[in-house]
């Protein structure tokens, strides 16, 4: 049985045209606490005595260390124990066990209702986050580690100025194996649009075809508030390695709630490899009415891969056994905030050794993670979380698996 197909990196993190959009992210003028607090939400509850932090932030990672955190009393067949022993520090003996409140503010600079939609998108929230602008539940998520995002344009103030932001976070005893950390440990993005727009995640990028002399690209393009019927025409252009426009396209289209399509070739196309892990990136420009209203560029890269039963993996046409590691989100004694040149190093030194794979053990992985592999060379096999339906511990992912699951899929997919 032969499967062939060739995969294209696509960055879980596009870039985005000043001009038509702005991805700005909230790190400083966060005030915290941990403890529930009542009202905690309104807006003109008064947070001036919390504690003033940085996000990405990681509140357990400051200790104190408690053995009480993790206790158990097991014998582990592994060691040919018999009798169970009392053990600690499965999760690093560290206080990620309770709940915490976040609140902020933020602007939309040239705020105007009706014409402009604002998206906050984070990267990962430990856990369970409840997300308030203005006092109003925006929305909510269960998982801890994956990216999700809602639209705050119905909460925000009339001038776009002053909203307050407010995230309440819980994390339960027994929910993990290893040290998960705990708060607003990734980014927090306060993304703005036009009406009319591509949403986060809103390219998708295959080749059909692939040979020396060209690679058929085609690119899916999901739009946001098209009124029905609307002519829209999408301007790709593909640019190389080297910044030179490879392949542009036009087309016009009337829109029927459905992606709209573009192929392209891209002429004697350079493979991404672990050795030389070269992107392109395609650059989408929407127009409605011979208006532009949006701008939205996707880095990616292209490589040939097979699955030959009885031989195994190939890529770009050579068979090739994975280096590679099972590696948790943690980052040792920094803890679990994510922090981009930690992480740079980290895959360094892990290239260094020989390594060219990655799997994410046992969750999905921060933006800045896959943006690093794609970028410095490096497979990825996302895992998505550490349990289904079965508990390994009584507050795991088996208590949302049932309703989260699929949801979850679909954020990591995208």
């Amino acid at each position: 049985m032969l499967r062939s197909f060739v995969l294209l990196l696509v960055s879980a993190c596009p870039l985005f045209a000043e001009s038509f959009r702005q991805d700005t992210l909230l790190e400083k003028n966060w005030q915290f606490t941990k403890g529930d607090v009542a009202d905690a939400a309104k807006p003109d509850f008064d947070a001036s005595a919390w504690q003033s932090v940085t996000v990405p932030h990681d509140w357990a990672i400051y200790g104190p260390f408690d053995m009480k955190v993790d206790e158990q009393n097991v014998a582990i067949a592994e060691n040919f124990e018999t009798k169970p022993t009392v053990k600690s520090g499965r999760t690093g003996a560290l206080p990620f066990v309770g709940i915490g409140w976040y609140r902020t503010t933020f602007d939309v600079p040239r705020y105007e209702k009706g014409k402009k939609r604002v998206t906050l998108k984070f990267d990962g929230a430990m856990s369970e986050p409840k997300v308030f602008v203005n006092g109003k539940e925006a929305g909510h998520w269960a998982y801890g580690y994956n990216t999700f995002h809602l639209d705050a344009t119905p909460f925000l103030n009339e001038d776009g100025k002053g909203n307050v932001l407010a995230v309440r976070l819980e994390n339960k005893a027994g929910s993990s194996r290893w040290y998960p950390g705990a708060g607003l440990y990734r980014n927090v993005h306060v993304i703005t649009t036009n009406e009319i727009h591509i949403p986060v995640w809103g390219t998708y990028i295959t080749t059909p075809f692939l040979s020396e002399t060209g690679a058929s690209v085609k690119l899916r393009v999901t739009l946001k508030n098209v009124p029905a019927n609307e002519i829209v025409r999408l301007e790709t252009t593909i640019f190389d390695p080297s910044g030179k426009p490879a392949a542009t396209k036009n087309d016009i289209r009337q829109q029927y709630d459905v992606p709209l399509e573009q192929n392209l070739t891209v002429p004697n196309p350079a493979l991404w490899s672990p050795e030389s892990p070269v992107r392109y990136r395609a650059v989408t420009k929407v127009f409605v009415k011979d208006t532009q209203t949006d701008e939205y560029t996707t880095p990616f890269g292209i490589r040939d891969i097979k699955y030959i039963a009885d031989k195994g993996f190939f890529l770009n046409g050579k068979l090739r056994k994975f280096q590679g590691v099972c590696n948790h989100h943690d980052l040792g004694p920094l803890g679990t905030a994510i922090n981009t040149a930690a992480l740079r190093r980290q895959l360094t030194l892990l290239k260094e050794m020989g390594c060219d794979s990655i799997r994410t053990s046992h969750n999905m992985p921060a933006p800045e993670l896959v943006e690093l592999c794609d970028e410095m060379g490096l497979m990825m096999m996302v895992e998505s979380f550490d349990e289904w339906a079965s508990p390994k511990c009584r507050n795991g992912y088996n208590i949302f698996f049932k309703e989260w699951a699929e949801k979850d899929m679909v954020n990591m997919i995208h």
